[in-house]
Parts: C-alpha cells; sequence; structure tokens
C-alpha cells in the first residue's frame, strides 16, 4: 500500500497580489482605422508568472514582443475569458500594455484556478 503524503497545493489564493483587468475592444467610430476599449467585463486579482527564456524564444518564434501568464481564481459563470478579450496589469512594470487573451488553461487537477496567456503586439 502506498503512504499518504500530503502535497500542498501548486498556488493559493495568497498568492493573488497584481490588479487585473479583463475587456474588450470595440472599432472606433467614423473613418479613422482602429480599436477604442469597449467596456471593462472583469477585476480581479491575479499572479501573473514570471517570464521563462522559453517563453521569450515563444515570443520570437510567433512574432510578438512578450507573452505572459497570469492566474486568477476561477470566476465560474461570472466571467469566462475567450480569444477576443484583452487583459491588463495594474503595475509599472506593465504600464500602457494591452494583452490579447491567446490560450485559457483551466486547471482540472486544482479547479479553483485557471491560467491565462496573453500576447502583447505592437
Amino acid at each position: 500500500m502506498r503512504k499518504f503524503e500530503y502535497k500542498p497545493p501548486r498556488i493559493h489564493s495568497g498568492e493573488l497580489r497584481t490588479p487585473v483587468t479583463f475587456y474588450e475592444y470595440a472599432p472606433k467610430p467614423g473613418l479613422d482605422p482602429g480599436e477604442q476599449e469597449k467596456k471593462v467585463l472583469y477585476e480581479c486579482m491575479a499572479k501573473v508568472d514570471k517570464v521563462w527564456l522559453k517563453d521569450l524564444e515563444r515570443a520570437k518564434t510567433n512574432g510578438t514582443v512578450s507573452d505572459v501568464t497570469v492566474t486568477i481564481r476561477d470566476p465560474h459563470a461570472d466571467y469566462i475569458p475567450t480569444d477576443k478579450h484583452y487583459l491588463s496589469i495594474d503595475h509599472p512594470y506593465y504600464k500602457d500594455m494591452k494583452y490579447n487573451v491567446k490560450d485559457v488553461l483551466p486547471d482540472l487537477q486544482q479547479k479553483d484556478f485557471i491560467s491565462i496567456v496573453g500576447r502583447f503586439e505592437k
């Protein structure tokens, strides 16, 4: 028989320290091209994972400036992130950077949190 060993969770709510805002864009009215922020969809606290060298290499191959992984508490039916949404991180290092949501990765082992991969393109 296998001996029971407690494994602490990979992430806990005490690590969610950075404010994050999810929103959607809409085309600008008139003849000028571009988009403008339409409405805020969800605001929460998140854990922003540090950028690894492999993430920088992946960003270069995708033709993007940077990628970021954000972990938030699962909002269930209140908000479901999709690839049509954008996110911004309220921290001086990420000032004026709007990330496009590329992947949403629910953690099937620990159902309390989801990870979101955002991609910044100029």
